[in-house]
């Protein structure tokens, strides 16, 4: 009998793109022996698209993660090109980091942590099916024969499920950026009753820089004020010397070359079938959707220190590649640019994750996870924060200990899953401002403050990050304690100072933190009045202390909320219960809930289609103890 190649481990990650990377590293670090399987070694955090961390949402979602004890924060410190601080004139709400990323250091960066941490060891290899016995997960088999068991599996395959790379009318099997597709466990998911939808993403062309006319475009500096992602990063470590890049425009003359050739656009021909990203539309996308426009902005981004590469951010295409000639030639600053890449559409296989748990476990099979864009997102922020919760979870099960579910109060990261898995997508997911409707206490500035905690209890905050946070936490509460206490009197030396200062003067007496209160005034106005606080504070606790009182009415008023949520939360639901006994529950609800199965209250209620008379009915049968009760 042919002997065959076996290894035993914890937990095995299918795919080293960004889901897999944060949670092989989170579920090593917990004290699990991991094994890490890629298609290529030469695409562990590979950046396939932009080469760019952040933005809008996803970088609240990067410091999350980094709140946690991630990596995506830290490595981005080490190999960001620039840094700028996004919508820096509205609330603190909106505020996020972006940044552009050396792509090629980013990976070996990446990668060489990967090969540095203990308990993981990080292999090249195509999984072809996964070992199942009674709808539980006992390992991988792969294409050479061997076996890997373990416990529980987590399927982080990106874009590579039966993916098809198109441009014009050609249409080949292929991973992001020509690697190897992953057919046969595409096929093997299928088999295991998994529901499979199709998506579509895109990428841009890439041109040579030293082909591009910058004086035709307008320069796009990063910020000369220090930030970084990462809580451990130090602001002496910000770099002053910085890649810009550049904004420029499509014409008239790009639209009608557009318009022209839509006869030979995939996605209007039919070539394209899977379902597109409505939020990063492709560029034939924006002229017919957007018509009445006149031109559609573009940003040219750096792909790295060592490379001509420049990333068309906007214009992402799967015309054919006459086309994207022409099309790029039409674009001021870019008339005479060489294309290096030309753009493409990729098609791949998602899971649709209503079949998931919060904790990204299926459903229907024990030990086995599933992150990032195998779920239907899309961005590397979000395939990050969905692999440390996933490597989380499944280190927890092998432990035995209590399951790790983050809601959607806080973080970003729990509105995404929440969002997945009890309302499913219709098309590539992105995380979104507006999708969190506690915003305003799920900032940029204070994910520390709300996460760390939790990565503590996990195991993955280790004790220089933990020590730090405690100092941090300690010097904004004493300060708070200091600017409520302290008082400005309305004195005549002190009202002139004010005037003086442009300021209203004091009626009556009151605190430093009630005069911070006022929108002119800033921490420093304060201070000059009260004196400096004990110990010297950095900008970072200085700016969390601002943000607390000035929006202190605003966040009580969220935190209040959060707690009704939680008591909802709190309210589970049977794993035995059968909706069908349920006899005044609407039809439509009773199809939902037995399609998402929520495991809360709080869940069932944000089902579409169950509505508040059906959740009071259900709550009224729970209550009445017509099932048995689950054990927490």
């Amino acid at each position: 009998m042919k002997k065959k190649y076996t290894e035993n481990y914890d937990v095995i990650i299918v795919g080293a793109g960004h889901a897999g990377c944060e949670a092989a590293l989170a579920a090593a670090r917990m004290g699990c022996r991991v094994l890490v399987l890629t298609i290529n070694l030469d695409m562990v955090a590979f950046m396939p698209c932009n080469p760019s961390v952040g933005g809008p949402a996803k970088g609240v979602v990067v410091r999350e993660i980094d709140a946690l004890g991630g990596e995506m924060g830290r490595n981005i410190d080490k190999t960001y090109i620039q840094m700028r601080m996004l919508n820096t004139g509205k609330g603190p709400a909106v505020r996020a980091l972006r940044t552009q990323a050396d792509k090629h250091r980013y990976h070996e960066e990446m990668k060489h942590t990967l090969e540095q941490e203990e308990n993981l060891i990080l292999r090249q290899g195509v999984v072809e099916r996964l070992l199942v016995e009674e709808n539980v997960v006992k390992g991988v088999l792969t294409s050479t024969g061997a076996e890997y068991y373990a416990p529980t599996v987590i399927i982080t395959a990106g874009t590579a499920l039966r993916g098809e790379i198109i441009i014009g009318e050609l249409k080949y099997s292929s991973g992001p950026n020509n690697s190897l597709a992953s057919i046969t466990l595409a096929d093997h998911l299928k088999e295991l009753g998994l529901e499979i939808a199709r998506f579509k993403t895109g990428t841009p062309p890439r041109v040579k820089a030293s082909t591009i006319a910058y004086e035709k475009t307008e320069e796009q500096a990063g910020d000369k004020e220090a930030n970084l992602f990462s809580f451990s990063s130090k602001d002496s470590d910000y770099l002053e010397e910085q890649v810009s890049c550049w904004l420029t425009y499509t014409s008239e003359e790009s639209h009608e070359i557009i318009r022209e050739n839509l006869d030979r656009a995939p996605m209007f021909t039919g070539i394209v079938k899977g379902l597109g990203p409505r939020y990063c539309p492709s560029i034939e996308d924006k002229i017919v959707r957007f018509s009445d426009k006149p031109r559609h902005q573009l940003f040219l981004e750096p792909e790295g220190l060592k490379t001509e590469e420049v990333y068309v951010q906007g214009l992402s295409t799967s015309l054919p590649e006459d086309v994207q000639h022409d099309l790029l030639h039409s674009i001021a600053g870019l008339e005479n640019a060489e294309m290096m890449r030309s753009g493409y559409a990729i098609e791949y296989d998602v899971v649709k994750p209503h079949q998931l748990r919060q904790t990204l476990e299926v459903k229907a099979i024990q030990g086995l996870f599933t992150a990032g864009q195998t779920n239907g997102t899309s961005g590397y922020e979000e395939a990050a924060g969905q692999g440390l919760i996933a490597g989380i979870n499944a280190a927890l099960k092998v432990q035995g200990k209590e399951e790790f579910i983050l809601k959607r109060s806080d973080g970003y990261i729990g509105v995404m899953i929440d969002d997945l898995v009890t309302k499913g997508t219709m098309e590539p997911y992105r995380l979104l401002t507006s999708r969190a409707e506690y915003r305003l206490i799920l900032r940029h500035d204070n994910a520390d403050l709300r996460l760390t905690e939790m990565g503590r209890a996990i195991g993955l905050v280790k004790d220089e990050q933990w020590n730090r946070f405690e100092i941090k936490k300690y010097q904004i509460e004493n300060e708070m304690k200091r600017l409520n206490t302290e008082k400005l009197k309305p004195v005549a030396k002190t009202n002139q100072k004010l005037e003086e200062m442009g300021y209203k003067p004091l009626q009556d007496a009151m605190s430093g933190a009630q005069f911070l209160k006022r929108p002119e005034v800033r921490y420093q106005d304060v201070v000059n009045f009260i004196g400096s606080a004990a110990e010297e504070l950095d900008a970072k606790t200085i700016e969390q202390i601002e943000i607390q009182i000035k929006y202190e009415g605003y966040i009580q008023k969220a935190l209040e909320k959060v707690d009704k949520l939680k008591r909802m939360e709190a309210k589970r639901i049977p794993s035995n219960i059968d909706y069908d006994k349920i006899n005044s529950l609407a039809n439509e609800a009773r199809e939902k809930l037995k399609k998402i199965q929520p495991e809360t209250i709080a869940q069932a209620s944000r089902i579409s289609g169950v509505n508040p008379a059906d959740i009071s009915i259900l709550m009224v049968y729970i209550e009445q103890g017509k099932i048995a009760k689950v054990e927490k």
